[in-house]
């Protein structure tokens, strides 16, 4: 998963195609100041799981605040599955 593959579902689960400038680089800016709140994550991480196979539990993903910290969990709970 990439980082182009979250911006994207994000943009989904938030329900704003446009939400975030495709020119910045979101990686390291917090979910807050980027507009997604708790619910928005967590169907993010629903998403994750329908298009990537990879389950991540909810009480780790609301200690998640960047999307490189989502992304590293994501690489992580991979790793783990195979």
């Amino acid at each position: 998963m990439t980082l182009e593959d979250l911006r994207r579902i994000l943009a989904e689960c938030s329900g704003d195609g446009d939400a975030v400038d495709p020119r910045v680089d979101i990686a390291d800016i917090s979910f807050t100041d980027l507009g997604y709140d708790s619910l928005a994550l967590l169907e993010t991480a629903a998403r994750i799981e329908q298009e990537f196979g990879v389950s991540l539990p909810e009480d780790l993903i609301t200690t998640l605040d960047t999307p490189r910290s989502l992304l590293n969990a994501v690489r992580e709970a991979s790793v783990q599955t195979i």
